[in-house]
């Protein structure tokens, strides 16, 4: 299996969320699986059956976070040297040449994308035409309402 760029942030984040599945929510959900057995008849017992559905929620999570985990490759953007180059994890600037607003997005991995906080994934058609340009460069992007032209103003490694 090849592996999955992640920034050294969105790495330590799976961290925190399977730390926290295996030390509070695996022990609950064990806990409520005890009480809803206490409670007798397991056969009309909607307790009990939210209870393991949740536990198979929870373990199966456990493992995508594991392998997600094991196959990340932590690329760490302070210590690229990509000499003004977009590259993953790089922090970019883009003017959008129709209308003159201008957006910062860092380019990340799939797992850590959220535009509400201005991440795009690496495999998202805006990062993709990033990807190797430099600051001055334009980049033709094909979004669902046609084709849309960024002017790169700066390129950071944050």
């Amino acid at each position: 299996m090849s592996k999955t760029p992640v920034t050294v942030t969105g790495a330590e984040k799976l961290r925190q969320e399977l730390h926290r599945l295996k030390t509070v929510d695996r022990p609950n959900v064990i806990a409520a699986i005890a009480e809803a057995r206490s409670h007798g008849d397991l056969s009309e017992n909607a307790e009990y059956d939210a209870a393991k559905e949740r536990q198979g929620f929870i373990e199966g999570r456990i493992k995508e976070l594991e392998g997600k985990i094991s196959n990340a490759q932590v690329i760490d953007p302070k210590l690229l040297d990509a000499d003004g180059r977009c590259v993953f994890g790089a922090t970019v600037e883009l003017e959008d040449m129709e209308s003159g607003l201008t957006v910062t997005y860092q380019i990340v991995g799939d797992d850590e994308a959220d535009v509400k906080e201005n991440k795009i994934s690496i495999s998202s058609p805006i990062a993709r035409a990033l990807i190797g340009k430099f600051a001055g460069d334009i980049a033709e992007v094909q979004a669902p309402g046609g084709l849309r032209e960024y002017e790169i103003i700066d390129v950071r490694y944050v």
